[in-house]
This record gives structure tokens, sequence and C-alpha cells, in this order.
């Protein structure tokens, strides 16, 4: 559970941001194909 290839911004944070900009984007494309 490091950082690497996150740019180095922190451990945690990284994880998070990452796991979060997945969770939109999922999101959106969920939308995209049911409207």
């Amino acid at each position: 559970m490091s950082n690497v290839g996150c740019g180095g911004y922190g451990g945690g944070f990284s994880s998070a941001a990452l796991i979060l900009v997945l969770f939109i984007l999922l999101v959106i494309v969920s939308r995209g194909i049911l409207y």
C-alpha cells in the first residue's frame, strides 16, 4: 500500500482520490448507458 505511480502526493490521499475518480467515472458511464 504505497503511493508508487500516483505522483507521490501522499499514501492515503492518492488511494482515496483514485477510488473517488473511478467511482465518478462509473456513475457517468452508467448514466450514459441508462439514459
